[in-house]
């Protein structure tokens, strides 16, 4: 029986050999947008299919499980299977990629050759969603990597070059990380790098506090964790629009959800032990990026820390170890990767016009381009968690589940609730901080006076920029208004990785 899953490893790579045989710019457009729009049904399709199945067979930690040897001397599989958390991963990375093409309708030079990146790229994204085997994951998490480096130095602006070869080397450095601690568990977990296998086995207890820091500082890396968040500012502001939405609105997420994964799940003892240092390091990106922000005039480079800021609470929400705080990790990836790939749409297109992202050379733009300025504020009120908008829901749960009692802790640091409070206070402040900064640049950006009358004369969104960005604000008013229809795809997905974790803290 076909499994649905293999649809978004095969559609990326048919629109890739569309692509090959185009000849004009309207053909690459017409194979690009098909290929998207596909993924995105497909996207939605398995959300519906994956409801129907999880009733079907509710004991079944992953669904739609399929496995195929590659490599039989090292025990290598094709093995693929998602919950509800790789579900919305998928669906995010789906409405990302969708809107992402539309937004590079108009991307000089090399049409061809962008999209024909931008594709494999998103490839590399939902391979490694979609498995549940060490190596696969590991192999897709770099067919995503590699792409970054040619479209943000090639397509990208500013000091692009040294921004492409920041990012590549310490995203490199991290796969380093990764290599080293996939070998670890393969040769400590039973000879096995399938995920469930390696849960059943176990990994020895004298090597997992080596390999948990080895995993979690390579995905950290890539969820941009302090102290290695120094790509992700400079490779966004280069990058070009689309490869920023998909940057920071998808690959930061491969991030967290190793962590989560990998890291977490598969060594929960190492966790339990050394979780409260990764704990500290998440909340210093939570702070340190928000006030970054503040300080920052360029557009960019705003909403890049911004990101570091959202990014570090995912990390620290999955550390928290309960259901509450890791749901709403979940939904702040969703929430982040909508309102970011929003931001960075609204930005790539406000540049375009005039070319300059610096705060203090613009104003007044509510009066010039109505419509995008519209779409900023929607997208800045999301940021600073306005009810009714994806922002809130996701960050109210972070933090309920921050200040629930947490017996996993308890029983590994004596009163670990205290230490965990204290830092919970703190990154609840970050309420307040992401408020100081949108508002800011929301007065200046859009309310205050025109500082360049040349911008008069600017024309406002086109038909494809409206159709990206009213897309995303949709998306992020769904899941504000209705998130238990994303909860709901999430149920009973985290009960037995905590009951996992639970069984160590014993």
């Amino acid at each position: 029986m076909f499994n649905i899953l293999f649809l978004f490893v095969i559609i990326p790579v048919l629109t890739l050999g569309g692509l090959f045989l185009t000849q004009n710019v309207k053909q690459v457009r017409a194979v690009a947008a098909t290929g998207a729009s596909l993924l995105l049904i497909a996207a939605l399709y398995l959300c519906y299919a994956f409801l129907g199945a999880r009733e079907a067979d509710p004991d079944s930690m992953m669904l739609f499980q399929s496995s195929y040897m590659w490599f039989e001397p090292l025990n290598i599989h094709f093995a693929v299977g998602v919950d509800g958390i790789s579900v919305l991963m998928i669906l995010l990375s789906a409405i990302i990629v969708f809107t992402g093409t539309f937004a590079s309708w108009k991307i000089e030079p090399l049409t061809k050759e962008y999209f024909l990146w931008f594709i494999l790229l998103s490839i590399g994204v939902f391979g490694f969603f979609i498995s549940i085997d060490l190596f696969t994951m590991f192999m897709f998490y770099e067919v995503a990597l590699i792409p970054m480096f040619l479209l943000i130095g090639v397509w990208g602006s500013g000091n692009k070059n040294y921004a492409a070869m920041k990012l590549t080397l310490m995203l490199m450095g991290g796969s380093a990380f990764l290599l080293i601690s996939i070998l670890g568990i393969y040769y400590h977990a039973g000879h096995t790098m399938n995920l469930l296998e390696i849960v059943n086995n176990g990994v020895d207890a004298d090597w997992q506090n080596a390999l948990f820091v080895a995993a979690f500082v390579g995905f950290g890396v890539l969820g941009a964790m302090f102290p290695f968040h120094t790509w992700s500012p400079d490779g966004h502001a280069s990058a070009p629009t689309a490869v920023s939405m998909l940057h920071a609105g998808v690959l930061m997420k491969l991030g967290g959800y190793g962590c989560f994964r990998v890291a977490i799940f598969l060594m929960p003892q190492a966790a339990l032990e050394l979780g409260w240092i990764f704990m500290i390091l998440t909340g210093i990106s939570v702070v340190y990026g928000a006030f970054a922000a503040c300080v920052k005039t360029d557009l960019k480079y705003i909403n890049a820390y911004s990101s570091v800021s959202h990014c570090g609470l995912v990390l620290f929400a999955i550390l928290m170890m309960n259901q509450t705080a890791m749901t709403g990790a979940v939904l702040q990836m969703l929430s982040h990767g909508l309102m970011t790939a929003l931001f960075f749409a609204l930005i790539g297109m406000i540049y375009g016009r005039t070319h300059t992202r610096d705060v203090r050379e613009m104003g007044g733009m509510m009066q010039i381009m109505p419509f995008l300025s519209v779409g900023y504020i929607i997208a800045g009120l999301a940021s600073l968690g306005l009810p009714g908008l994806s922002g809130f829901v996701a960050e109210m749960t972070i933090f309920f589940g921050s200040f629930e009692t947490s017996p996993i802790y308890n029983a590994v640091l004596g009163d670990g609730d205290t230490f965990r409070h204290a830092f919970a206070l703190v990154t609840t402040t970050t309420i307040v901080i992401t408020a100081v900064y949108i508002l800011r640049v929301v007065g200046k950006l859009l309310f205050g006076p025109v500082q360049n009358e040349a911008h008069r004369k600017l024309d406002d969104a086109h038909w494809f920029e409206r159709f990206s960005t009213v897309t995303l604000m949709i998306a992020i008013a769904v899941l504000g208004c209705f998130p238990d229809m994303a909860v709901g795809i999430l149920r009973d997905s985290f009960e037995p990785i905590v009951s996992h974790i639970m069984a160590f803290a014993q």
